[in-house]
């Protein structure tokens, strides 16, 4: 048996019972869902490699769902469609679907993509994952993305975001900030936290409607989240 997960979100029982089987055979692991709002749960509770979504699927169309799983992972995504209308695969590929194929498509054709992606070992298997609400970090490439939005950031914004998602909830003083990420011994301004922190939110809060970082006057920074 592969140590590679897949989430089949099929709402047709015939083509689903199919793909799974013929997936199983070649020794995938394979969870199914038949709807979009039972395949956006298990996406939310599991960890999967890659994630075959179709996009007319009953309660929450494919396009919703991976929309909503770009807020909180990178899991890779297949779009299966039975349309051939350019419109749907540009919309798949613009909400965060890492690919598309049209139905009827040949099983090989699928086994070849998927192995693409087993071969590069799966972007989820990669990711030593920090997230809070729609902020995604992988701590391994330290790459960072809002809501599927990859954002770039310096070293020290980084490491501030970091420090304050893993403290999320508890403030953290500007002093507690300068010891941990620029050191004991530096004896620059504390004021220098204000910068990084002012640079970092022009970059992740930004152009969204919820501000992540809070500042709690007197006293310093936090992140409030699950």
């Amino acid at each position: 048996m592969r140590d590679f997960n897949i989430l089949l979100v099929e709402d047709e029982k015939q083509m689903s019972m199919f793909i799974e089987m013929e997936l199983t055979h070649e020794g995938y692991k394979v969870d199914t869902a038949y709807d979009g709002r039972e395949g956006l749960k298990k996406a939310e509770n599991n960890k999967y490699n890659l994630m075959l979504l179709d996009i007319m699927i009953p309660n929450l169309n494919g396009i919703e769902v991976c929309k909503r799983i770009r807020q909180f992972s990178m899991v890779p995504i297949i779009m299966l469609t039975a349309k051939s209308d350019v419109s749907d695969k540009v919309i798949g590929l613009d909400v965060g679907a890492n690919d598309y194929l049209t139905k009827p498509f040949a099983i090989e054709e699928l086994l070849a993509r998927i192995r693409v992606y087993e071969r590069d070992k799966s972007i989820i298997n990669k990711i030593e994952e920090l997230k809070v609400k729609d902020i995604l970090m992988d701590n391994k490439t330290h790459q960072v993305w809002r809501n599927g939005k990859e954002i770039e950031l310096t070293k020290k914004e980084y490491d501030i975001l970091e420090m304050l998602i893993r403290n999320k909830n508890i403030v953290l003083s500007r002093e507690q900030l300068i010891e941990n990420i620029w050191g004991y011994d530096y004896v620059g301004d504390t004021n220098v936290v204000d910068v990084f922190i002012r640079y970092l939110r022009s970059k992740i809060d930004e152009g969204f409607d919820e501000k992540l970082i809070t500042t709690i006057r007197g006293v310093g920074y936090v992140i409030k989240g699950d």
